[in-house]
């Protein structure tokens, strides 16, 4: 992480240090985004890869197929054989992985430095050719369905909330279906079917690749133009409509639970549009209301009441607030004992919700917001050498084709008011605007 520090010349004002990530931004003839941020930390490189197509924004005809294809990418292609990919890896001591997202696919390494060369080939010979077998497809078939029913249907609360609540609080197809996929959709897949989703869906203009670490640009630029430039363009639907309506009255939900033994609930808000100034006093306000011990809801709910052990909570639970493209809901979820009524929680939250309304955020409350965000950007963009920094370089590239927004992310927040907080609370945190879903338990306690 970069720190360019600028001191002020009079001694009276407070020194400060500007945050500023290097950004090299261009795009190949055949589309692919390109995202160079040389750093000289660590002898390390980073090569990530992000594909525009995710949970949500698959067709509706192939559900579970953004899922499935990120298990597929790691099964061979051209010059490389089953398992080669992961081998070449890590032999040379390096460290990979791969995640769907709501709104994007996404594929990284992390490799020591002089390896760049090595991985670009690597992953350029993915794009060019992924192998397509039908021994492939069944194999990672079963290992998607088997997932499923290990983190899913085999757990207590398995999905909760971050797979259910979607499917309760929005209307839109795209937004509220099984991210996962039924299973019998995934049987369904034929050969012809995956072959179609990777030649349209994984080529270089439906893509972002970032480079973070100890590199030289002119070099890495040499090499990308060497092994993307050629990979062809694809023909690439229009994106769906996710939209959804604004929300008028409040949805509640209950789920059993068969292997769960204790009550859960989890309440999500509808977010304000993403980059407006309600969405970043919602950011804010997360920091007030659900993150850390000094939280709102966790002094009231955990503190002084006693309901639950801990709040856990955010606005997009596949990421953070700045990896998502459409709408979200910002939540908080806990478990509790059976003899505290979920009525108390929810009255509890309300009463939070409208002392905050009524009274208002004050500058200090604003001003500490603001420095726990801060200090959570920061780590997220330095973490695993810098691993943050290169997912939100290819998220703001594929979303906003601006990739250099990440050094305005501070500035943004900075520019929220307590005004603006304060009519952010009356428009958002309406019950009116939430989805409310409980867990009942069905599971037997076990007395140890």
């Amino acid at each position: 992480m970069l720190l360019a520090c600028n001191l002020s010349e009079n001694k009276e004002e407070t020194t400060t240090a500007e945050f500023k990530v290097p950004v090299e931004y261009y795009t190949l003839e055949n589309g692919l985004k390109v995202i160079l941020s040389p750093d000289k930390t660590s002898p390390t490189v980073i090569v990530a890869v992000y594909y525009n197509i995710g949970f949500r924004i698959e067709p509706r005809d192939r559900t579970g197929f953004a899922h499935l294809f990120e298990h597929m990418m790691f099964q061979g292609s051209k010059n490389l054989g089953k398992g080669e990919f992961i081998d070449l890896v890590q032999k040379n001591g390096g460290v990979l992985n791969g995640s769907t997202r709501f709104d994007f696919t996404n594929y990284f390494e992390i490799m020591p430095a002089h390896k760049l060369e090595t991985m670009l080939w690597a992953d350029a010979d993915r794009m060019t050719g992924l192998a397509i077998t039908q021994d492939n497809l069944t194999n990672q078939q079963g290992v998607v369905k088997n997932e499923v029913k290990v983190n899913v249907l085999n757990q207590p609360y398995g999905g909760f909330p971050w797979l259910d609540m979607p499917q309760y609080a929005n209307e839109n197809w795209y937004n509220a279906h099984n991210f996962y996929g039924d299973l019998e959709d995934l049987d369904a897949a034929t050969l012809e079917d995956v072959q179609s989703f990777f030649n349209t869906y994984y080529s270089p203009n439906n893509a972002a690749l970032s480079v973070v670490g100890d590199f030289e640009v002119e070099e890495a630029k040499a090499m990308i133009e060497k092994y993307y430039g050629a990979i062809p363009r694809a023909e690439i639907p229009p994106l769906p409509d996710i939209s959804e309506k604004v929300q008028q009255e409040e949805l509640v939900f209950e789920k059993e639970d068969k292997l769960a033994t204790k009550p859960a609930i989890a309440l999500a808000y509808d977010m304000p549009e993403r980059n407006s100034p309600e969405y970043y006093a919602m950011g804010l306000l997360d920091q007030m209301l659900v993150q850390g011990d000094n939280s709102l809801l966790h002094k009231n709910l955990v503190k002084d009441k006693g309901y639950t052990s801990g709040v856990n909570g955010g606005i997009n639970y596949l990421g953070t607030m700045f990896n998502y493209n459409g709408p979200m809901q910002w939540m908080f979820n806990l478990t509790h004992d059976k003899d505290v009524p979920s009525d108390s929680i929810i009255s509890t939250v309300d009463n939070v919700i409208a002392k905050l309304e009524s009274e208002g955020v004050s500058q200090q409350m604003l001003d500490q917001a603001i420095v726990k965000i801060r200090s959570q950007l920061y780590d997220n963009l330095g973490q695993s050498f810098g691993l943050g920094r290169a997912d939100l370089l290819c998220s703001f590239a594929l979303f906003d084709n601006d990739p250099e927004r990440i050094n305005r992310i501070e500035s943004e927040f900075k520019k929220i008011t307590p005004e603006v907080i304060n009519k952010t609370i009356k428009e958002y945190l309406r019950n009116t605007n939430r989805t409310i879903l409980t867990v009942k338990p069905l599971g037997e306690e076990q007395n140890l």
